[in-house]
């Protein structure tokens, strides 16, 4: 279960980076937070962590999507953003997938 949880507490330091490259901290600071919901023991912490790896994937994707029109526009390549940015979008929701098992949620009544 430990490892489960760094796994998705590395996706939302991963995209706490992202949102500091824009100097949005709020949003930064609202992603570094989320994991630590999961001290709390209930069911609705569990899934509203699990609600917010599906938000963190969407804008993953519509960064995705930005970076794919803006290299487009530039006449570069945009294959290697779209390969790493689609692998951290499937890697965030691996990570609220994987707090689906059995052994999590009975941590979680």
């Amino acid at each position: 279960m430990k490892l489960r949880i760094f796994l998705l507490a590395l996706s939302a330091i991963l995209l706490a980076a992202h949102f500091l490259r824009t100097f949005s901290i709020i949003p930064m600071s609202v992603c570094l937070s989320a994991p630590f919901i999961l001290f709390i023991k209930k069911r609705w912490s569990l899934l509203a962590v699990q609600a917010l790896t599906v938000v963190a994937a969407t804008i993953w994707l519509f960064t995705l999507q930005g970076i794919i029109q803006l290299r487009i526009q530039e006449g570069r390549s945009w294959t290697a953003s779209a390969i790493i940015l689609g692998v951290v979008a499937g890697y965030t929701i691996l990570t609220g997938w994987l707090l689906n098992s059995p052994v999590v949620k009975e941590k979680y009544p």
